[in-house]
């Protein structure tokens, strides 16, 4: 932490509220705070786990069927939708959808507005894939070309508890898988982060590890996980490749990895996709695009909507040039700025952090101006806008969220970059004419090895051979 406590000014700043709302959460127990003399003061920590979904002012949205007859040549279905990111991008090359899934509000008001002749569906466990066809307005034969959804990923995520499908959102993935099986769409397209490489289905706590503990069990093993989620797909006759992808090799302006999974019905496995950058200008490709030229479509008359950072924050980023983070501050400084985490573990490197102007954005988070992955705008004294992370996430200018800022910053920073879903895509659609999928060898798609389907399988395996000796 920077600090162990500030005040409710800070905290609004912060969260985007009033000073007034914060002190009627304090009220109400939402924010544990302590008074001094006439003044409240709420540990820092308390305000960076507080849960904004609770407080979304938007009238919910009843489920409903498909509003339109007429239905598209590539019918898809959107599962754990979002704000849509990347079914934008796979509308992009001709892939159309007649139904979303999404229990979060915000996200159902805005794909609402968005969309209103699409079907919506609330929580996946409460449909069967009859009645998911029903809504869409799909009879029992009729083919569905593709089913896209990325399940909630803190139950896999590296910086979690790592609990898998113990956890009740690890459920839900089973689910999704279940359904992908039962609906039988020429496609599946699954999207998670890089966790779930290495998630086991049961995680032991490694304090309860070692030779004085029973040896971890199949079910621990490291990669459980996703071994039993590609066994369940290929006994229903799919196909699989997957890989870890960077989406700036994919034309977006950002650093943004994650685990893609294609699933073909025709049992065939499908080839990487077909980056369009690089960093280094490998093949000829273009370099990255970098935060400046996302910029460039912004223009000076254009009104930002921004949380803000505390004063006692800002008078440490005023000393900060593109590019840089608390380390570049000087020396007799850095201790003071950086409170009790001066002394924890790590780079650091989200503490005072001001994007550059010649690199893509680092992976966008859901909440800008938390301490330590703070996205500060290159020269202006501020965390970056909503405004700035749709184009960093390359969503459609028109493209509206609904919800609070806190909402809106929370959708764009779960959202799959729309160029990823673009290339995503143009596989699928390519694969379906028949046409030859060009393959760059050797290509690093992430700055991680041993990621996609092949190298990772024998990884696992290998692993499980070593066991059983």
């Amino acid at each position: 932490m920077v600090d162990d406590s500030i005040s409710t000014k800070e905290a609004a700043e912060i969260l985007g509220y009033s000073e007034q709302y914060i002190r009627s959460l304090i009220r109400k127990g939402a924010l544990p705070a302590t008074k001094i003399a006439k003044n409240w003061i709420i540990p820092l920590d308390a305000v960076e786990n507080y849960n904004s979904k609770t407080e979304l002012i938007t009238k919910g949205i009843d489920d409903h069927s498909r509003r339109s007859i007429k239905k598209p040549k590539l019918k898809a279905l959107s599962f754990f939708s979002g704000a849509m990111g990347l079914d934008i991008g796979l509308e992009k090359t001709g892939i159309n959808f007649l139904l979303a899934c999404e229990v979060d509000k915000a996200c159902r008001a805005t794909i609402s507005k968005n969309r209103p002749d699409m079907a919506l569906i609330g929580d996946i466990r409460d449909y069967t894939a009859r009645e998911i066809r029903e809504k869409a307005g799909l009879s029992k034969k009729e083919e569905i070309d593709l089913v896209v959804g990325g399940p909630p990923c803190q139950a896999f995520s590296s910086a979690g508890k790592r609990q898998g499908f113990n956890d009740e959102r690890g459920h839900v993935f089973l689910t999704f898988i279940d359904h992908i099986i039962k609906l039988k769409p020429r496609f599946a397209v699954i999207e998670n982060v890089r966790g779930l490489l290495s998630c086991p289905i049961q995680h032991r706590p490694h304090d309860q590890r070692g030779s004085e503990f029973s040896p971890l069990s199949s079910d621990e093993e490291k990669g459980g996980a996703l071994f039993h989620v590609l066994q369940s797909l290929t006994s229903a006759g799919y196909g699989i490749s997957f890989n870890l992808y960077n989406a700036a090799n994919f034309g977006c302006p950002q650093k943004r990895e994650r685990v893609i999974i294609v699933c073909s019905r025709d049992g065939k496995q499908l080839p990487f996709l077909s980056p369009t950058h690089s960093e280094k200008g490998l093949y000829g490709l273009p370099k990255w695009k970098t935060v400046k030229e996302a910029f460039k479509s912004l223009t000076k008359k254009k009104k930002h909507d921004f949380i803000k950072f505390p004063e006692s924050r800002l008078k440490y980023y005023r000393m900060l040039k593109p590019g840089q983070y608390w380390k570049h501050l000087p020396e007799n400084l850095k201790k003071a700025a950086m409170g009790a985490s001066y002394f924890s573990g790590g780079g650091k490197t989200g503490f005072y952090r001001r994007l550059a102007w010649d690199k893509p954005s680092p992976t966008l988070v859901t909440h800008p101006a938390m301490p330590a992955t703070d996205l500060a705008h290159p020269v202006k004294d501020r965390p970056l806008s909503i405004q700035e992370y749709k184009v960093l996430q390359e969503f459609p200018d028109n493209w509206e969220l609904e919800g609070s800022l806190l909402n809106q910053y929370k959708q764009l920073g779960n959202a799959v970059p729309i160029s990823l879903g673009r290339a995503i895509g143009k596989l699928l659609t390519g694969h379906m004419r028949k046409k030859n999928i060009s393959v760059l060898p050797n290509f690093p798609y992430s700055r991680y090895h041993k990621t996609d389907h092949v190298s990772w399988l024998e990884e696992f395996k290998k692993n499980q051979d070593n066991k059983d000796k």
